[in-house]
């Protein structure tokens, strides 16, 4: 038997949880998982997948031009005027849906 060492990890237990779910339907022990995941990085000399922040990530403030925060304040005051609003409960229980919170 080939010579082993531990790696500890801290996670979040609910992602723990929903991993172990996957790979139990994939017959995969969570150690080997980790496995293939390090043997990965060493293959291909860094994390095996693509890292990027979305295209539609919102723009922080401080990112935006004076024209692009006029325009958002416009597209905002277009919405209020035209009923398109939400109330603080209704967008709480659409982030809860989205996010299986």
């Amino acid at each position: 038997m080939a010579r082993t060492a531990n790696v500890f990890a801290r996670v979040e237990p609910e992602l723990k949880e929903q991993a172990e779910r996957v790979l139990d339907q994939l017959g995969i022990p969570m150690s080997n998982a980790v496995g293939m995941f390090l043997r990965q990085i060493v293959l291909q000399r860094g994390i095996p997948f693509e890292m990027k922040l979305p295209a539609d990530r919102p723009l922080a403030i401080g990112e935006m031009t004076s024209a692009q925060f006029d325009a958002e304040l416009s597209k905002g005051i277009n919405d209020i005027e035209n009923g398109r609003v939400y109330s603080a409960d209704e967008v709480e229980s659409e982030v809860r849906r989205l996010y299986d919170l």
